[in-house]
C-alpha cells in the first residue's frame, strides 16, 4: 500500500509552500484522500508527477559542484533498491515511468540510498536511439 502523506509533509518533499500544496489540493491538481476526521493525505505515488519540477534544496558538498544542465536530470522516488554484491540496482519512478541504474553499492551506502526518497537520475549520453513500435 502506498504510505499517505499529510499537506506538510507533501510541500516539504516538492520544495514548495504548505499554503501552494493546499490551493492545489483545494482546485483539484492534486489526487487526496480523506482521514475520518476530515484531514487531506496525499498518496506518495501522487507526487510523482510533480518531483521533476521539485526544487532541491542545497548542500555545501553541491554547492562546491559545478551547476549540471537541469535537462539532463530526471527526479523521482526510488522504489526498489537491490544489493548484490558491488553493485546495487537502483529503480526511480519518475512521472510513471521507471528508470533503472547501476551504481557500485559503495556509492549507494555512501548517498544513504533508501526506497522512499527522493533522488534525480542524471543522464549522460552522447546518443538516444528510438524503436518504432
Amino acid at each position: 500500500m502506498a504510505a499517505l502523506l499529510t499537506p506538510r509533509q507533501a510541500a516539504l518533499r516538492l520544495g514548495i509552500s504548505y499554503p501552494t500544496i493546499k490551493q492545489w489540493i483545494y482546485h483539484g491538481k492534486l489526487k487526496t484522500a480523506k482521514t475520518p476526521g476530515g484531514h487531506y493525505r496525499i498518496p506518495e505515488a501522487e507526487l510523482d508527477r510533480f518531483l521533476h519540477k521539485a526544487k532541491r534544496p542545497e548542500t555545501p558538498k553541491r554547492q562546491m559542484m559545478r551547476s549540471v544542465s537541469g535537462r539532463n536530470q530526471l527526479t523521482g522516488r526510488i522504489v526498489e533498491l537491490k544489493y548484490e554484491g558491488l553493485l546495487a540496482q537502483v529503480k526511480l519512478s519518475i512521472g510513471g515511468q521507471i528508470i533503472t541504474s547501476i551504481i557500485t553499492a559503495e556509492a549507494a551506502r555512501e548517498m544513504q540510498l533508501a526506497v522512499g526518497q527522493t533522488a534525480s537520475a542524471l543522464i549522460k549520453s552522447t546518443e538516444v536511439m528510438v524503436l518504432r513500435a
